[in-house]
């Protein structure tokens, strides 16, 4: 099998319960994908805490210090957007190793999809926006540094730009960060990209789908990566409380559609991130996710 799901209880059940909604689609997703039949309970990936001197390739020791210590000041907690506690840290600890086992069961080629991270606005030396650490960036790092491979795309599709990994890979040519999120949406002080393209407000299905086509097909051919992370967030659809797009359910089917056909045929071995999501009913939610899921099944698991 080419197709895997990285999950643990804690992505859930270690978040303070002011924070549940909208982390409990973590657990939902994990139902559906069993209600559907993609995959049994003994078939996901079920990630450890990461070992911290890979966390160290990528967040400086000072800042992981403090996370592990507990010793981050109020204000970093509430840039955060989390209060710290050990089950907290763990649980960030355990996604990140999520990520990283995902990337190291694709090394021969397939999919992977950690049913959280996505934490792309965590910078080298801080957390913000409920990231604190960066999962991508460290897996992607992880997978250099073992000279798995040398060209990594990285193609952020979530609304808000990704910030954190842009600033992380800012000099580091084996990696290009491709961000496409809305230009007037958080963060308003944004990093630079390898490319960033910034959408204008309530953009709907047509016009979102032709610039992704265009710009990422130009990057596919100039980068040629030979491993893709995608950060598929859902905070794009026109249900989303914090978007300010108008992208369809039908249209978020069609844009994880894009990059999985092209991870497929052309061989490249990718592993996908959630990324965020925070329309009003948690189904919308859910159902936007399981695209990306039941692609994957459908495209990599033949």
């Amino acid at each position: 099998m080419s197709f895997f799901v990285a999950y643990h209880p804690s992505y859930i059940h270690s978040v303070p319960s002011t924070h549940r909604f909208p982390m409990e689609k973590y657990g939902l997703i994990y139902q559906q994908l069993q209600y559907e039949g993609i995959l049994d309970e003994k078939e996901f990936l079920k990630p450890d805490i990461i070992d911290t001197k890979i966390v160290r390739r990528i967040h400086t020791e000072e800042y992981l210090n403090k996370l592990l210590n507990l010793d981050c000041s109020p204000r970093e907690q509430r840039v955060s957007g989390f209060e710290h506690t050990p089950d907290l840290i763990n649980r960030e600890l355990r996604i990140m190793e999520g990520t990283r086992l995902c990337a190291e069961s694709v090394k021969n080629g397939g999919i992977a999809l950690n049913i959280a991270g996505g934490t792309h606005h965590a910078f080298t030396d801080r957390g913000e926006g409920f990231c604190l650490l960066n999962d991508q960036a460290i897996a992607a790092q992880w997978l250099l540094d073992q000279q798995l491979f040398k060209r990594i795309l990285i193609v952020d599709l979530d609304v808000h730009q990704g910030n954190g990994t842009a600033e992380i890979f800012r000099n580091k040519p084996e990696v290009f960060t491709f961000s496409m999120h809305g230009g007037a949406n958080y963060p308003m002080h944004k990093e630079e990209s390898d490319k960033d393209i910034h959408l204008e407000t309530f953009l709907d299905d047509k016009s979102y789908l032709e610039i992704l086509r265009r710009e990422l097909s130009l990057v596919l051919e100039s980068f040629d990566p030979d491993f893709i992370f995608y950060q598929c967030g859902v905070d794009i659809l026109e249900s989303d409380k914090l978007g300010k797009l108008k992208v369809s359910q039908s249209g978020i089917r069609s844009r994880d559609e894009f990059v999985l056909n092209h991870a497929k045929n052309q061989n490249i071995p990718i592993v996908c991130s959630m990324g965020g999501g925070y329309s009003k009913d948690v189904r919308d939610i859910v159902n936007a996710h399981m695209h990306v899921f039941r692609l994957a099944s459908q495209l990599f698991s033949k």
